[in-house]
């Protein structure tokens, strides 16, 4: 019974400590975009920011579906038949950043965006 219970407490801390490391990681994504964002906004160019200074990497992409910054898809059109489910989660972008989900390459993603004020979609999530 002692060593049920010991092991019943295991999991539940290691429950609360994985939540919590992916809630800090939500946080440290959503700070990563909305500095980038504020960054944009306060004239900075986007291709100033490099996607792999970001752990996650981050994105910025045009209105249309133009990927400006991104480690494998900058020049690239999302807006396509093969990445419409991607492109239409992406453009749900608003100005105050919103969490959006879909499939990338297989895996379910969840991904803050936030809109700049020139239109820009500034983003980066993570796997779920």
């Amino acid at each position: 019974m002692k060593k049920a219970l010991t092991i019943c407490l295991a999991m539940v801390i290691g429950f609360c400590l994985s939540t919590g490391a992916m809630a800090a990681d939500e946080g440290a994504i959503k700070g990563n975009v909305d500095g980038i964002s504020a960054g944009i906004d306060g004239g900075k160019a986007p291709t100033d920011y490099k996607p792999g200074d970001y752990d996650p990497y981050v994105f910025i992409m045009e209105k249309n579906g133009t990927m400006v910054v991104h480690p494998k898809k900058q020049g690239q059109s999302l807006n396509t038949d093969e990445f419409k489910p991607v492109y239409d989660a992406l453009v749900k972008s608003t100005s105050d950043g919103v969490w959006v989900e879909y499939k990338w390459a297989g895996a379910d993603k969840k991904t803050y965006v936030r809109t700049t004020a020139d239109g820009l979609i500034v983003g980066s999530g993570y796997t779920k």
